[in-house]
């Protein structure tokens, strides 16, 4: 029998479900996977950020004696030097953005791998498309209804808790849909039992879910109203309000990017189940006054870099257990525009971090930037397909077989390019 403790319970779990893109089954799925023995002991992690509106990544990581990119990019290009906001060499041929400086020793101690050249095959310009594709997975093939981060949660093999794929994030992202359990989470603080729109009482709260005890379908609540269903109470026990960063993690002050990655680590560390994360930053669009080490460039790097330098720095112990990547959706042109920007492009770079990594190398192929060798004669081409580089981390980290990669990334037939260690 239905008792009025048992709806609010589930009622405000489904109304939290669906002002945040999931489904009542789901959450019904994952509240009895929380109760599966050992679903949430320590597990592995992926951590992944995507930056919105197409890195430039000659800008982040530039082949900086290549002979033709000064001409090229005569107000934007950067030479190593010895000033103090002069890009770092890192190999002798490409060199960091200066902005990137709290990620370079990462890369010295071999826990930071860039791929560069790397992007989707479908050469759409739209901003909107082209993340859909790399969301989805399946570049080209808009009929895809489920996300490449959803189908890797359904391949994990195993139970999981409602937190074992989290979005910090104010909707659920295409990365996420599917069948499989997934949370999208705008803050810790406000995740609990609430009606929409009412930031008042507990009682107000109450009161309106009896309102909606009287008027709802016995059946259709059923299947979300579950006893076991305990996500609220495990966040419960999260001191959220007072949770204090490890030593030495400064996360930057006023960065939306670093208050999310301070909350996936918060989860992290309260070993609530997570498995799978997702967040995202904007503002990497930049068509006009792009800048060097100052501009709009150079302030989103500097967001990006520190925030992934705090997160990582909190995590601590827990390292062994993440590998944070990053992805953007294309890249920039080779050659600056007059706005003294670039253009949407085609090839960018990402970054792989953990202790797993193959790190201390930029992986992947970029050619001389002759006008013969670009694509469509202006853009970096893109010559590893992203779904080599997701399948490598998602597959050895997460431990998805090879086999499984076809169900993964439908209709792909690469290979995995080798980024994680054996």
């Amino acid at each position: 029998m239905w008792t009025r403790r048992a709806f609010m319970k589930g009622s405000g779990v489904a109304l939290f479900s669906l002002s945040f893109g999931g489904t009542p089954l789901f959450l019904s799925r994952a509240a009895d996977a929380a109760h599966h023995a050992g679903a949430n002991h320590r597990r592995k992690i992926l951590v992944t950020i995507f930056q919105r509106g197409a890195m430039d990544g000659l800008m982040a990581v530039t082949p900086y004696n290549d002979p033709e990119l000064p001409g090229f990019r005569p107000q934007l290009f950067m030479q190593p030097g010895q000033a103090k906001d002069s890009p770092i060499d890192l190999d002798g041929h490409y060199a960091f953005h200066p902005a990137f400086t709290p990620m370079v020793d990462y890369f010295k101690e071999g826990r930071l791998a860039i791929v560069h050249g790397v992007g989707s095959p479908e050469p759409t310009r739209s901003h909107f498309d082209a993340q859909d594709y790399m969301e989805n997975g399946t570049p080209g093939v808009k009929s895809t209804r489920s996300g490449w981060l959803n189908r890797a949660v359904g391949l994990l093999g195993h139970e999981g808790t409602p937190f074992r794929a989290v979005s910090m994030t104010q909707a659920l992202p295409r990365s996420f849909y599917g069948s499989a359990p997934a949370l999208a989470i705008a803050n810790l603080r406000d995740f609990g039992i609430r009606a929409p729109g009412d930031n008042q009482s507990k009682e107000r709260v109450e009161a309106g879910f009896e309102h909606l005890y009287q008027m709802a379908s016995k059946n259709l609540l059923k299947r979300v109203a579950n006893e076991s269903f305990d996500a609220i109470d495990m966040m419960a026990k999260i001191d959220v309000l007072n949770y204090k960063p490890a030593k030495g993690a400064k996360y930057p002050n006023n960065s939306p990017l670093g208050n999310r990655l301070r909350q996936i680590a918060q989860l992290v560390k309260a070993e609530v189940g997570l498995e799978v994360a997702f967040t995202e930053t904007g503002g990497w669009d930049t068509h006009v006054q792009q800048g060097t080490t100052v501009g709009s460039f150079s302030r989103r790097a500097t967001d990006l870099s520190k925030a992934i330098n705090a997160f990582w720095t909190d995590l601590g112990p827990y390292q062994d257990d993440v590998v944070l990547i990053t992805m953007t959706e294309f890249g920039r042109t080779v050659r600056q525009n007059g706005s003294r920007g670039t253009d949407h492009g085609r090839g960018s770079c990402l970054f792989v971090l953990g202790n797993s990594v193959d790190g201390g190398k930029v992986h992947g192929t970029v050619p001389v930037l002759a006008t013969e060798n670009l694509a469509d004669g202006r853009d970096l081409p893109v010559t590893t397909d992203f779904r080599s580089v997701f399948s490598e981390v998602a597959g050895k980290h997460l431990n998805i077989k090879p086999e499984d990669d076809a169900k993964l990334f439908p209709g792909w037939t690469g290979q995995r390019l080798p980024l994680i260690k054996s």
